[in-house]
């Protein structure tokens, strides 16, 4: 078919900050996890979909299933709505101690 572009699962962004690899990412209402290292003002690509260990709020435990939000002012991932943004679910349950700082997300594809 001659409209097809690409499969989505990726896009590339010009970085308004310096990105390190494997950071979130959150630009307007897309959500992705850098491939690679990003320097302010270059391109570079995120992944969109997939499941990833990503920061999150040292003081939640998570069950699996939970949906996840991304705190864009602490740059980690969270259980709270708030005002954060939808990214996917946790799909393996964490404990809330002040030593658990990592959660393992599937991205949604689209952050809502």
């Amino acid at each position: 078919m001659k409209n097809f572009i690409a499969t989505g699962n990726t896009l590339t962004i010009t970085a308004e900050a310096d990105i390190a690899s494997g950071a979130g990412v959150l630009i307007g209402s897309i959500f992705g996890v850098a491939t690679g290292p990003i320097a302010n003002g270059a391109e570079g690509v995120i992944n969109l979909t997939g499941v990833y260990d990503l920061p999150k709020a040292a003081s939640q435990a998570w069950t699996v299933g939970a949906k996840v939000y991304w705190d864009n002012t602490a740059k980690a991932c969270t259980t709270t709505v708030g005002s954060n943004t939808l990214i996917g679910i946790a799909v393996l349950a964490v404990g809330g101690g002040a030593g658990e700082t990592t959660g393992r997300v599937r991205l949604n594809g689209a952050a809502v």
